[in-house]
């Protein structure tokens, strides 16, 4: 099967999904990655800087194995200001992958740029323009989801458990790969801050280790 991870900032396709695409590579699928944004710190862009996350991405592309990393560079922390700028490069990205399974952000995050890349993959992905995408997933993001305001619209509920007991390691080796995104305990991008969540996810589905999904759309053909 073809996946695409579509991820608004590097780290999050890790943060999110790292087990699950470990796991569909080991299955023998094929997937892709969309990084939307390029990185800024201290909200001023450095091209070094953004350069090296590059190279942690691509670290990380090689220990969970995936087939394709694409970089939109667009503007972080900026996103929100034009959606359509966000469309064209999804649109066009999913043209060429012709996904089956697509996982996006999701739409209460506490993030402004997570929630402007779930409205334009929503428009982009809806059905009458994709008749081969089965299944869209969204995913969770530590620090990002469950630290968004405690509303209705926020909530993070899922309903859709990848089991990645076997991949979970590998997840955390991954998320290592992001030297200035790694946190010490109990930060939630901490590596035990990763498998406490792995673990809790897995508890919600009977499994020792799982990614959690808030399942968006499923077509049965």
């Amino acid at each position: 099967m073809r996946i695409l991870v579509i991820s608004p900032h590097m780290d999050d396709e890790v943060l999110g999904v790292g087990g699950t695409i470990a796991r569909h590579v080991s299955e023998g699928d094929d997937v892709y990655v969309c990084f939307i944004a390029h990185r800024i710190y201290d909200h001023k862009y450095d091209e070094a800087k953004n350069k090296f996350e590059v190279e942690c991405a691509l670290k990380a592309k090689k220990l969970l194995g995936y087939k394709e990393a694409e970089f939109f560079n667009l503007n972080d922390e900026r996103l929100d200001a034009c959606v359509q700028d966000i469309i064209i490069p999804i649109e066009n990205y999913v043209k060429k992958v012709d996904p089956e399974i697509v996982y996006v952000p999701h739409r209460g995050d506490n993030n402004q740029d997570h929630r402007a890349v779930f409205e334009a993959a929503m428009i982009v992905l809806r059905p009458s323009a994709n008749r081969n995408i089965k299944r869209i997933l969204c995913y969770e993001v530590s620090s990002s989801t469950e630290q968004s305001p405690p509303f209705e619209e926020s909530a993070f509920l899922p309903n859709f458990y990848a089991n990645i007991e076997e991949h979970l390691r590998t997840k955390i080796e991954a998320l290592r790969c992001y030297k200035t995104e790694k946190r010490g305990f109990p930060h939630p991008r901490s590596d035990k801050g990763i498998e406490i969540l792995a673990m809790k996810r897995g508890i919600e589905a009977g499994f020792k280790a799982a990614e959690a999904f808030v399942l968006v759309r499923e077509r049965w053909d």
